[in-house]
């Protein structure tokens, strides 16, 4: 393929030409490629072929073998009006072959409306020297076209319409110029699709609502330039589609609507560039779609109301640059954004999704999950190894956060203790202190029963102690006052304690020989029960009036009860004084 030159000259002689497969012309073409200082830096010899014999042989059914020639001006539309046939009319072409042929135009090179017959049509190194190029609604009927190492000088090309048939096409290190290339509405039959290496340089590129029924659709290491590329209401009904390495310019890449069917769709180390990206709506019937250390750039990118049920959407490892991420409203059966740099507002307000991976990432602004105007329906979130310097937007109750970290499978407790650490810090930052009481009572709890099974590494005493050590923070942290966080539920246990050691000075001395006894002859005549529960209340709460003393084993019972009073009066206190500082 002859590029980068700035111009060209022709000189048509009269001097035969004779191709390798002993193809002869009458005239050679010799064309000079020129840099900008009119400096040769490029020559070949072609056979010309004047336009108006490809005319005849097209009138006479020939083949149209045109190989390693140079063609001017040649054009269907010229054709049709030279032979009074109608504008629509399609056009016949036998065993074409255009391998290294060189067409020139003023304007524009058609093939529009053309019907070629046979199995393969090649393009290959063909050269568009000026001009647009149109094959618009043209007809391969069997399939099998090659462009590969073609170059479209112009970039203003046009495969609107075209039914490229069931063969292979080949795009392969194809080259474009400034210019709209133009697929829309474009048929690709059963064979693979390959846009592989191609650059598409600056310009619009549509493949608006185009379908591709191949085995494979690669688009690998392609790079498109300046300009929107749109594959919107596309239909993807390939088992493979490849946009791995693939570099987007700076303009919008729009996917909206798309049907991806159930491809194996990688866009891994895609490059995108400034502009906004487009998914919203799109759809997949199951499968994998992968953008796996892919680079946005700066552009806000939508996946809105994707409808990916039964698909999983991995981004891991993806550079989001400076563009606001949006899921809403989407139906996802499995995200992943491990390992990755959330820098700018995240949507994730979901309206439905099994599990969401966001283990490994670093937050620096905002992750919403908080429901608004519709709900919303996630099993799992992982939030393992975040790095949170922002802030979560997310409920408690509401997103039922509790159901989202246990129903994680096979995640040790060490690794759930952090998760809620890290929800309960966020909890606090944002002023939700119900929430960050709730979050924290269970960062504990994992913490606890953490530390209880790493015992299991300590030698044999480490491991005696660990469990009465686990067995009475379970019951005086957690059961007796939730870690502090519920005045309301430590009072009840003081309560409950109260009743108890009550009932034990009722109880006990029918069993052993211990009472309580009045140093006043007891003057109120008190039964055993106002005895028993009066005695308790003056010991629970330290008042000790000396009116009625311990005797026996009731001296022990009655230092250990008044210890648990003072020791669940401070608990109290605590509690109290956390609530309402907050």
């Amino acid at each position: 393929m002859i590029q980068n030159y700035f111009n060209y000259k022709v000189k048509i002689t009269d001097k035969p030409f004779t191709t390798d497969s002993g193809n002869k012309f009458d005239n050679t073409a010799a064309i000079s490629f020129l840099d900008e200082n009119k400096k040769e830096i490029a020559y070949m010899e072609l056979g010309y072929l004047d336009k108006e014999e490809v005319y005849q042989m097209i009138d006479n059914e020939k083949n149209l073998t045109l190989d390693h020639s140079y063609i001017e001006n040649f054009s269907l539309v010229e054709y049709r009006e030279t032979r009074n046939i109608e504008k629509k009319t399609y056009v016949k072409i036998h065993n074409f072959s255009a391998y290294n042929t060189f067409f020139d135009a003023r304007v524009i090179t058609d093939f529009s409306y053309a019907e070629f017959d046979d199995e393969y049509e090649n393009f290959e190194n063909a050269h568009f020297l000026n001009g647009a190029v149109s094959f618009q609604s043209s007809k391969f009927n069997q399939g099998g076209l090659n462009f590969a190492y073609t170059y479209f000088n112009d970039g203003n090309v046009d495969f609107s319409g075209v039914n490229f048939g069931d063969g292979e096409v080949n795009f392969k290190n194809s080259w474009f110029g400034k210019g709209h290339k133009n697929f829309q509405d474009a048929q690709f039959g059963n064979g693979n699709v390959l846009f592989v290496n191609t650059e598409f340089n600056d310009g619009d590129v549509t493949f608006v609502n185009s379908v591709f029924n191949s085995n494979r659709v690669s688009f690998k290491v392609a790079r498109f330039g300046e300009g929107k590329v749109g594959f919107h209401f596309a239909r993807f009904h390939c088992k493979e589609l490849i946009f791995e390495r693939t570099e987007f310019g700076n303009g919008k890449v729009d996917f909206r609507t798309t049907e991806f069917a159930d491809a194996k769709v990688s866009f891994n180390r895609a490059v995108f560039g400034d502009g906004e990206k487009l998914f919203e709506a799109a759809q997949h019937k199951g499968g994998k779609i992968t953008f796996r250390k892919s680079i946005w750039g700066d552009g806000n990118i939508y996946f809105e109301q994707v409808e990916l049920d039964n698909t999983s959407l991995y981004l891991d490892n993806a550079d989001f640059g400076k563009g606001n991420l949006s899921f809403s409203k989407s139906r996802i059966y499995e995200l992943s954004l491990k390992s990755c740099h959330l820098d700018y507002y995240v949507d994730l307000r979901l309206s439905k999704c099994h599990f969401i991976d966001l283990s490994d990432t670093v937050a620096r602004d905002i992750i919403d999950i908080k429901p608004y105007d519709f709900p919303l329906d996630i099993g799992t979130i992982n939030f393992a190894g975040m790095r949170l310097i922002g802030r979560i937007y997310i409920d408690w109750g509401i997103n039922k956060v509790k159901e989202l970290i246990y129903s994680q499978k096979n995640t040790d407790n060490r690794v759930l203790a952090e998760q809620f650490r890290i929800l309960k810090e966020n909890f606090s930052t944002t002023g939700k202190y119900a929430d960050e009481d709730k979050a924290y009572v269970e960062f504990k709890r994992n913490e606890l029963k953490a530390d209880l099974i790493d015992a299991k590494n300590d030698k044999f005493f480490g491991r005696i102690w660990r469990y009465p050590s686990y067995a009475f923070q379970w019951l005086v942290f957690d059961k007796v006052g939730l870690y502090a966080t519920n005045p309301l539920r430590v009072l009840t246990s003081m309560l409950f304690g109260y009743i108890f050691f009550s009932l034990l000075y009722l109880i006990l001395p029918f069993f052993i020989d211990t009472k309580i006894v009045s140093s006043l002859g007891d003057p109120d005549k008190l039964g055993k029960i106002a005895v028993s529960f009066y005695h308790s209340a003056i010991t629970f709460l330290t008042i000790g009036y000396g009116d009625y003393y311990p005797s026996g084993a009731f001296r022990w019972l009655s230092g250990l009860e008044g210890f648990v009073g003072l020791f669940l009066m401070s608990y109290f206190t605590v509690a109290f004084v956390r609530k309402i500082l907050r």
